[in-house]
């Protein structure tokens, strides 16, 4: 796939508060892209400068081998849902669809089929007379949808959709999301502070923070290869220690050895201090004294799909480690714990507070 959107060297502040910090953002054609961040890191300021609600203090912003940062957002071939969906109550839903088109000068006959085919791909056959206030909230987030995709563009820009349904609505539309990208051929742009929604409908996952890039890669190289240990926070449940590296391939952590599979060949040294990141449902639960550490199960709760455990360390540092499993432990069970080398992730420990935050170069 070619490169259709390039962000290069974005900044932006507000007042004195910079919100974005020399970024660079490389889109391909027929993507779905997820920023991915916690509130304030600078995620929905990028997409506003995509759609031209906002412009860069510095940077450009490139469409199809084209300079777009001084063009006005509606001559930009893009278009934007937002979370409060920005529908028209007076209007019905058909009118809703049809505003833009109206706007465009189509002819009636044109924007009739054209409603009907919108409402279709997100399954409102025959909802074109409802009023916007009889709809539940699933439904007016598809007439949003159905008003973007009508207008064909080339790019679609989505500001949290999701967030205000409830829990099944919102798995639901996941679903329907992936499925119009897939048979509309659209690149889709995508803002969320939900980590399963990244994970879920992304290929590409760019995880912010604190206004830079932390870290861009596929759904399963973000979680199972985080560059830090925020992307290694923010991203799933992690157990993240602090240790030291003995040697190639050795890790000690509270005062245990781990082996691993890292070693000088990625940039760390002996006696060098890192940062450990192991998934719970990675920790092996075994008789006890048939770990590399033992513990004792000190809490329990069944989450509907695995029970997640606390276990406190015997050996070395006490340190209470989050667990996953399908079997269930009872509180005060002494245990061994395993885990296998390649399911150790060592990072480099930060130099400074402001490396916390290094910016990729995509």
């Amino acid at each position: 796939m070619s490169e259709l959107i390039r962000l290069e060297h974005i900044s932006k502040a507000f007042d004195d508060h910079e919100v974005l910090k020399d970024i660079t953002i490389s889109i391909r054609e027929n993507e779905f892209i997820t920023l991915l961040g916690p509130s304030g890191c600078g995620k929905t300021t990028t997409l506003r400068i995509l759609a031209g609600f906002e412009q860069p203090d510095s940077g450009r912003v490139i469409f199809d081998g084209k300079d777009i940062t001084d063009l006005p957002a509606n001559q930009r071939n893009l278009n934007t849902v937002f979370q409060s969906y920005a529908l028209f109550p007076h209007m019905t839903v058909g009118e809703n669809v049809a505003f833009g088109l109206r706007i465009k000068g189509l002819p009636e006959g044109q924007i009739r089929s054209k409603v009907k085919d919108g409402l279709h791909m997100v399954n409102l056959d025959g909802y074109e007379g409802r009023k916007i206030d009889q709809l539940s909230g699933g439904q007016q987030q598809r007439v949003a949808m159905a008003r973007a995709f009508v207008n064909e563009p080339k790019v679609l820009l989505l500001d949290e959709p999701l967030g205000a349904l409830d829990l099944k609505l919102r798995q639901e539309m996941q679903y329907e999301l992936v499925r119009l990208k897939r048979e509309l051929g659209i690149t889709f742009v995508y803002v969320t502070h939900d980590q399963e929604e990244a994970l879920t409908m992304s290929d590409q996952v760019i995880v912010m923070n604190n206004g830079r890039i932390q870290q861009m890669g596929s759904p399963e190289e973000i979680y199972n290869e985080p560059e830090n240990a925020f992307v290694a926070d923010f991203i799933g449940d992690s157990n993240i220690l602090s240790g030291t590296m003995i040697r190639d391939k050795l890790v000690r952590i509270n005062g245990v050895e781990f082996p691993c599979i890292d070693g000088s060949e990625n940039g760390f040294m002996p006696d060098q201090d890192v940062d450990v990141v192991i998934r719970p449902e990675d920790i092996e639960i075994r008789p006890y004294g048939e770990g590399i550490l033992n513990g004792t199960i000190t809490s329990r709760i069944f989450i509907g799909v695995h029970y997640e455990m606390l276990a406190e360390s015997e050996t070395g540092s006490h340190f209470e480690w989050l667990l996953q499993n399908y079997d269930s432990y009872d509180v005060g069970t002494k245990i061994g714990m395993y885990v296998r080398p390649e399911n150790i992730q060592i990072m480099h420990k930060p130099k400074s507070q402001e490396e916390e935050a290094i910016e990729l170069d995509i």
